[in-house]
């Protein structure tokens, strides 16, 4: 047997085959964060080829993300209903047929329609990833550390995306960085019928069809309109649709309320470990991608790196990522995990506070390192105790739906970040910006390098950028007072709400957690791992 017995009573551990199962899961997990990035570099070379309208072009990097976030919960549900593995599967083969659709695109519109099918199958991918790492690991140990190792590729997923970009796009042309996907892809579908187990939820109720619209209704407009905010300001439009996201939001809730068969199990929000997980994945994600679009400024703008240069150096917050995992892990086995979380917090914290006293427009680029490394350290640490606590807190038979409204916190805390941060950034910038500089470079540090190209004489564009610089390096100070506020508020909070919470104490209320231990006796996995 792979899965041992540890003594009667006790929680039995997984064995190698659980462990390379894991690694399998990794494969779709990596190509689905990086796809929501992995256009930051390709897009001047589809616009060379494809010629589409600016309209078309934004379609193009936004509609998978936006289809992605809106159809999570949805995914969710669907997986516990039909089978993790099964939806896992059907997702990466549309995923493979959209890619190559992608890349070989004729227009602008069969390239948004094929990053459209990307963003519905990637969504059927993230939420039962971290559903069967419930599944499959059901001691505590074991569960952090694979919780960990999800998390720590999630956001290597993301930070790997620009680099793999940039190094195709240097010898390939513009469709590789979608058919990049595809042999990783085929190995899942290879290897994932014989290393993942099946599990499914044992309810044979009627597929809440209305819930799922109305789930959709309210994730995407909220979030194409925070990100638009955060892009480009606000206007009637982006403001109506994080309206209309709220108001179908509220209608859904209260389908969930009334529906025999829910697709979101309210009753879990009772449970500190849930409600409260959820809480700081979203405070996590709000700092550490709010923070993300001025670090790529800074490297690109600032310190004038190339796009290839800057996207290698971003890498190098994330090189303590594991070496964080592996203490989070040995730190739960002596203190309160509320404490655990707050000290992660405390130390983005003193990320926020690097940047907010030491970084100048002069500085070297290593005080930046240092600030978004305490920034990128402290987020890990803090989903990854987050996401323990939550995946303990749900039902096994919940654990799609509910890792799906994971994701979904994930996406919106993202959004949030940048628009919060990005606004307060702006509104900095624009102040600290000398009066007598063109209208054009008054927004934004990339209308001032744009406005400082044209200029007459050298002297006069390095006047300009230099101005402009300053001012941006003074926002970034001024968002990270904002930030460090942020991260000591929730740490106190944190340490307030979640202390004492435990594993053991994280489950569902008694109803729902009644109804989970009978289904416990009767659901049997479709394929229980062997060795």
């Amino acid at each position: 047997m792979t899965i041992n017995q540890v003594g009667e009573g006790a929680a039995p551990r997984a064995g190698r085959r659980e462990w390379i199962a894991l690694a399998v899961l990794l494969l779709p997990l990596l190509l689905v964060s990086m796809d929501t990035s992995v256009l930051l570099y390709a897009v001047p070379f589809i616009t060379r080829q494809l010629h589409p309208s600016s309209t078309q072009q934004l379609w193009m990097y936004d509609v998978y993300g936006f289809v992605l976030a809106g159809l999570l919960i949805t995914m969710g549900a669907v997986g516990d209903r039909i089978g993790r593995r099964r939806l896992l599967l059907i997702g990466a083969f549309f995923f493979s047929v959209a890619s190559l659709g992608a890349a070989y695109a004729g227009n602008a519109g069969e390239l948004i329609a094929a990053r459209a099918v990307q963003g519905v199958a990637g969504a059927t991918l993230m939420p039962s990833t971290l559903a069967l790492i419930r599944n499959l690991f059901h001691d505590e140990g074991q569960r952090r550390k694979a919780i960990g190792v999800w998390t720590g590729g999630m956001m290597g997923g993301i930070m790997l995306g620009p680099v793999i970009s940039g190094v195709l796009l240097d010898h390939f042309f513009w469709g590789s960085v979608f058919l990049i996907n595809l042999p990783f892809m085929v190995m899942l579908l290879a290897l994932g019928p014989v290393l993942l187990p099946e599990y499914r939820s044992p309810q044979t109720g009627r597929f809440d069809l209305l819930g799922a619209v109305l789930s959709f209704g309210a994730v995407l407009p909220a979030i194409f309109g925070v990100s638009e905010i955060a892009e480009n300001g606000t206007d009637p439009i982006r403001l109506a649709a994080v309206a209309v996201g709220l108001v179908m939001g509220a209608l859904f809730l209260l389908r969930q309320r009334k529906a025999a068969h829910p697709m979101l199990e309210l009753r879990l929000f009772r449970s500190r470990g849930y409600s409260g997980a959820l809480s700081t994945n979203l405070l996590g994600t709000f700092a550490l991608l709010g923070n993300a679009i001025f670090l790529t400024q800074f490297l690109q703008s600032v310190l004038g790196m190339s796009p290839l240069t800057a996207a290698l150096w971003s890498l190098v917050p994330s090189l303590g990522v594991g070496a964080v995992i592996g203490l989070c892990g040995a730190l739960v086995k002596v203190f309160d995990r509320a404490f655990i979380i707050a000290g992660c917090f405390f130390v983005m914290l003193g990320g926020y506070c690097v940047q907010a006293t030491l970084l100048r427009a002069d500085s070297h680029m290593w005080v930046l390192m240092i600030g978004a490394a305490l920034l990128a350290c402290g987020a890990v640490g803090v989903m990854t105790i987050g996401n323990e606590l939550l995946m303990s807190a749900i039902p096994p038979e919940r654990a799609g739906s509910a890792g799906a409204v994971n994701e979904t916190v994930g996406e919106l805390g993202g959004a949030l970040g940048m628009a919060v941060l990005g606004s307060i950034g702006a509104a900095v910038y624009r102040h600290h910006i000398p009066a007598g500089v063109p209208v054009g470079a008054r927004s934004t540090l990339g209308g001032a390098v744009a406005v400082a190209a044209n200029q007459p004489s050298a002297s006069a564009a390095a006047q300009l950028l230099k101005s402009a610089r300053v001012a941006f390096t003074d926002s970034l100070n001024s968002v990270s007072v904002v930030g460090a506020v942020l991260m000591g508020l929730a740490a106190l909070l944190t340490a307030i709400i979640l202390r004492g919470v435990t594993l053991a104490d994280t489950a569902a209320p008694a109803e729902a957690q009644g109804r989970t231990n009978a289904v416990a006796d009767t659901a049997t996995p479709v394929a229980q791992p062997q060795s």
